[in-house]
């Protein structure tokens, strides 16, 4: 069992930038070995010949398996054990997986190492949470969670353009290779240079010797406040559609508009950084000062940007255009992103000290089982039906792995790749729709968002 110590140190302004730029480095690891299978789904594809069913599922549940199944153990070890040691060993676990999927032969051994990455994986966004809890105080919270979440866009680009660059100079098992040895490095970095706060300590509470609240407790928090449910399932449900065109986004690019992968690696990092660094700010510190005047900002703030991100990437994957699509996607994914560090914000003000990690760990399941686990496995099957729809003949049988064979007369190459490019667009345009479903649950937690909060500090 941990030992509390008030280490008032942890506070000073000089360790929290240290350790702001020691979780952004981790996230940012976290996400560039997300991006690099989707940047090099393509080439893999190709050599292993697999279909998008199959991308979608190590995309999404082969990923989501242990990630989900992990999530909420290590969330409760982490509300009575070091989170400065839970990070530094699940960042250690992920960056070796990442490197193994250099050395997958098949659909197996890849999703082995997939299941790897989401067994590290699953400890870093409850513990960074609670920590964060723990060393700022409740009004900026949002706002110092988005400067370590910026290593999500930062993550994207190192992923996709290393992993993109590293594949054109020698192939796509070489771009594993190139971002899971320096993760490596990263966890070490996290175990010598970071120190664990006590719980309570921004909220002026004393350290704890008592053990956490049981599940139960949670759980009868959860019924107790209506708005932590709504937020829970209003960012679990806009996690399907961002997983699914995230996961299939660099795929969109290559087909659609016909760019190889270094290209399409460019343009999808490019992209999701632009979006995600827009998105995580104006979300974060926009609704943090909005707050101040009413609480419900945060809600109203997340579900305004989800109801207007359909719209314009209905736009973005109909353009003929790359780069009125590019602007486009940009724009919509800003949107889109509003959500996500209120999110957390959110959670952490509704909760009590060591129920934090838990309440992130529950959002966490939820986001990965319904939107990492099963949006890209949707967007697949989806994709395969409608490029056989499309294909005028045996879809499957003459464009196995969505490509005709390389001796095959250039007329059912071209066939193949159209039907492939319809597949993956006509797909993406469902997806999205479920934005307006998430937008309805922040309107409905918004409603007594306020009450509950407050009843956390009074």
């Amino acid at each position: 069992m941990e030992m509390q110590t008030a280490d008032r140190s942890v506070l000073a302004p000089s360790y929290r930038r240290r350790f702001v730029v020691l979780m952004f480095l981790v996230c940012l690891f976290d996400f560039a070995d997300r991006a690099v299978f989707a940047v090099l789904a393509q080439p893999i594809k190709e050599e292993l010949l697999i279909s998008d069913l199959q991308i979608g599922l190590l995309q999404g549940l082969a990923f989501a398996l242990l990630y989900s199944t992990l999530g909420l153990p290590v969330a409760r070890m982490a509300e009575r054990w070091s989170r400065k040691n839970i990070i530094a060993i699940c960042t250690a676990v992920w960056s070796a997986a990442t490197t193994w999927c250099g050395f997958a032969t098949g659909f197996a051994s890849l999703a082995l190492g997939r299941i790897g990455v989401g067994m590290g994986e699953a400890g870093f966004l409850p513990a960074v949470n609670s920590m964060v809890g723990d060393q700022v105080e409740k009004n900026r919270r949002a706002s110092i969670m988005a400067l370590i979440m910026l290593g999500t866009p930062a993550g994207i680009l190192t992923g996709s353009l290393v992993g993109g660059y590293v594949a054109g100079l020698a192939s796509w098992r070489e771009g594993f290779f190139a971002l899971g040895i320096p993760g490596l490095l990263t966890a070490l970095a996290v175990w010598f240079f970071i120190r664990e706060p006590a719980r309570g300590l921004a909220d002026g509470m004393e350290p704890e010797r008592k053990p956490p609240p049981d599940f139960r407790a949670f759980l009868a928090t959860l019924r107790q406040k209506r708005s932590l449910l709504f937020v829970i399932l209003g960012g679990s449900t806009a996690g399907f559609g961002m997983t699914s065109i995230s996961q299939f986004l660099a795929v969109f690019l290559a087909r659609v508009h016909e760019l190889d992968t270094r290209e399409a690696a460019a343009y999808y990092g490019s992209i999701s950084a632009s979006f995600l660094a827009l998105g995580l700010l104006i979300g974060s510190f926009g609704t943090d000062y909005l707050a101040r005047r009413d609480a419900r900002w945060p809600a109203w703030g997340a579900a305004i940007g989800l109801c207007v991100a359909p719209f314009l990437y209905f736009t973005a994957f109909q353009a003929e255009s790359l780069p009125l699509a590019t602007a486009l996607l940009i724009a919509a994914g800003t949107m889109l992103l509003l959500f996500y560090a209120p999110t957390s914000g959110m959670i952490q003000n509704l909760l009590p000290p060591r129920m934090r990690a838990t309440g992130i760990a529950c959002f966490t399941l939820l986001y990965t089982v319904f939107g990492s686990g099963m949006g890209p496995v949707f967007v697949g099957f989806v994709s395969d039906r409608m490029a056989a729809r499309a294909y005028d003949g045996e879809f499957f049988a003459d464009c196995p792995g969505g490509v005709a064979p390389q001796d095959a007369a250039a007329s059912l190459r071209s066939a193949c790749e159209a039907a492939s490019a319809s597949g993956v667009q006509d797909a993406l345009l469902v997806a999205v729709c479920i934005f307006f479903v998430a937008g309805l649950f922040y309107f409905l937690a918004s409603r007594s968002l306020r009450e509950d909060s407050f009843a956390v500090s009074g």
